[in-house]
Formats: structure tokens, sequence, C-alpha cells
């Protein structure tokens, strides 16, 4: 059986497309006008090097915790990176379907992975029993990229353990609304690492900002094997900016919108239930899986119609007929549907006797 392809990202979907994004789950109408001008009011310290230390202590701050239990990186990636070259693992256990990059990073740095699949007929959901005892680092995301899942904090923390290294990817949670479930913060978990990305909320992918929580230990280990200066002056300035109590409210009004607009799209996914279509959840990211026979098809389809989704065959434990959807604004949502209608007439698997009349491109 072909391995998937762990380095294929959304972005793929729509580079140079001018389609519809719901590829990406990045938050559109972002980065917002204030943290533009305070990102733009950093150049002028360009010829300084960056100093972290302000940005660390704001991020500190936001998670109560010390500053020694922070560390800033070029993006979450970069922490994969780090963790995977750093660490002296020798049973690395990644639970999929999830982002691909902790497992690419692990590979590249000579690890060999062991995968635990999280099963559809569970509603991939985790099983803390499945995860080897023996394995010294687990990988988990929560809220889970590409399923939509949002783990119970106590299932997670069933993993945590003496001698075992247990990596939270939270790059979605301050999506969803008051952060439950969320183990940023905590310092009573043994081996506990929770990451964080600040490009989804804030549409910031370009710039290169994310961290990473930890006992201080760990955190000098990981920031031994980072070069000098890894984070930009305009990336700790958003870093400190969007940590704040302004910006952490408007992130949670965000995302209680993205729940709305969420359910919009869940149930007129569900209405479209006679056409085979299936809907992995109960979602609880800003995006939502689908199954879909002949999904590779219909993913073409609604290119030619002016949409550009994830395909789903490149995350381990999915397969062809899975099909990742950016949650986005009623209107987008509603012509996406009426799309969806004409790419499944299509393919004779129309859910309608009727498609749209007209070409969809962006709103």
């Amino acid at each position: 059986m072909d391995e998937p392809d762990l380095r294929h990202h959304g972005d793929a979907e729509v580079r140079g497309a001018g389609l519809t994004d719901l590829a990406v789950n990045v938050r559109t109408g972002t980065p917002p006008r204030w943290l533009r001008e305070r990102i733009a009011s950093s150049l002028d310290g360009l010829a300084a090097y960056p100093d972290g230390h302000a940005a660390r202590a704001a991020v500190a701050a936001r998670h109560g915790v010390v500053p020694e239990r922070v560390l800033l990186t070029s993006g979450a990636a970069e922490a994969f990176v780090l963790l995977a070259r750093a660490l002296p693992v020798r049973r690395p256990v990644v639970v999929h379907p999830q982002f691909t990059e902790p497992e690419a990073a692990l590979r590249e740095a000579g690890h060999r992975v062991d995968r635990v699949l999280l099963r559809e007929v569970d509603g991939f959901r985790l099983d803390p029993a499945a995860v080897p005892d023996d394995a010294d680092l687990v990988v988990v995301g929560n809220p889970t990229n590409p399923t939509s899942v949002l783990h119970p904090a106590r299932e997670l923390v069933r993993l945590a353990r003496p001698g075992r290294v247990l990596v939270v990817d939270e790059a979605f949670m301050d999506a969803v609304p008051g952060e439950r479930e969320a183990l940023a913060g905590r310092t009573d978990l043994p081996g506990l690492v929770v990451l964080r990305s600040l490009t989804k909320t804030w549409g910031l992918a370009g710039l290169r900002i994310g961290y990473l929580l930890a006992a201080p230990e760990l955190i000098t280990r990981l920031t031994s094997a980072q070069p000098l200066w890894p984070v930009s002056t305009p990336a700790l300035t958003a870093a400190e900016a969007c940590v704040s109590p302004a910006a952490l409210a408007e992130a949670d009004r965000a995302a209680q919108r993205i729940a709305v607009d969420r359910e919009s799209l869940v149930t007129g996914l569900v209405r479209r239930a006679e056409a085979g279509i299936r809907v992995a959840g109960p979602a609880e990211a800003p995006f939502v899986l689908m199954r879909a026979e002949g999904a590779a098809a219909v993913r073409e389809e609604l290119r030619t119609l002016g949409f550009a989704v994830r395909r789903g065959d490149t995350f381990p434990g999915l397969g062809p007929d899975w099909l990742r959807l950016a949650v986005r604004d009623a209107a987008t949502t509603e012509a996406f549907l009426e799309a969806l209608d004409m790419a499944l007439a299509r393919r004779g698997r129309g859910w309608a006797a009727r498609g749209p009349r007209r070409r969809y491109g962006r709103p």
C-alpha cells in the first residue's frame, strides 16, 4: 500500500489557482488591521537583533506559567523539528489521523515512527489504552487536524507518565470557545509539551510564529538545538500582541462565530446523506472532515466550479474518499453546498435533481 504524502498541505490546493479557499484552515479576513499596524510599527527596529524577552514573558503570563517554561518558535512546525532532533527517543508514536509534520520531522531525523490509527467507527476518538506502554514520545492533536475531534483532557492526561514526552498539538485550540479541554498551562503532568500556533486565528502563516510550553529543563534542551535569533522582530511583536487580553477576547468572539458557521456547514452536509455524504464528528475545530464515494473526482469537479478543498488521502488512517473543508461564512458555505450538489450530480451521485446555474468563484 502506498505511503501517504506527509509533506502535502492545503496551500498546495489553492496556490495560484484563484479559487475560493476551503482547503487552508487560516481564518479569513486576517490579520486584522490593528495587528498589521502593530507589526508594521516593529519595522523601525529591524537594524537590531531580535529580543524575545518581552514576547516570552507575555506568552508566559497568558498561560500563567514562568517564562522558563516557554519556547518561541518559527511557527509550530519548527517545534516538531526541534523535538525530533533534540530528544533521544527510542519509540516515538504518532496518533493519526492528524497533522503530518510531526511524523515527517521524526522520520527525517532518523527515527522509526509507530502509528496509532483512530477509526471512523469510533468517531476518531482516542483510546489511551491503544498507545503502547513503552512509547517514550507520543504526539496527538487537540482539536485534531483533520478530524475536527476535540479529545477530553482527562483522556490525554492518562497518556502522561514519567519517562515519556507527551506532545499535544493545540494549534487550533484558540478556535474552540473557552478553550475547553486545553492542557496549555498545566505544570503537574510529567513530560507534557503543548504546542500553540498564532497562524490560524490571526492569519500569520507568512510570518512564522508559534510557541511551545514545557518543563524548564526540556525548554533548555530544545533551545540548544535552535539557531541564534530564530524568531524575527516582527514575529515577536505579533506574539506579544496576540496574547494580550484584548486579543484573547477577540479570538474568543471569533471562535463563537466559527462555531455558528460550522453548524451551518455540518447541517448542509448532513442533509446530503442520501448522496453518500458522511461527516466525522462532532466537529469542534474550524474545519470539517467529510466522506464521499469518489471524493477525488468530486474534488476535481469542485475546482472547475471555483472551490478548493483539502484532499484527505495524505493523512495516515484516511483514504481517497475523505475531504477536509475549512469553515467559512454563511454566504460562502451556501455557495459551496450548491457547487457540491452540482459536483455530485456530475458524478452521477446527485442529491438534488438540479445544481447551481452559475459558476461560483470568490464571493
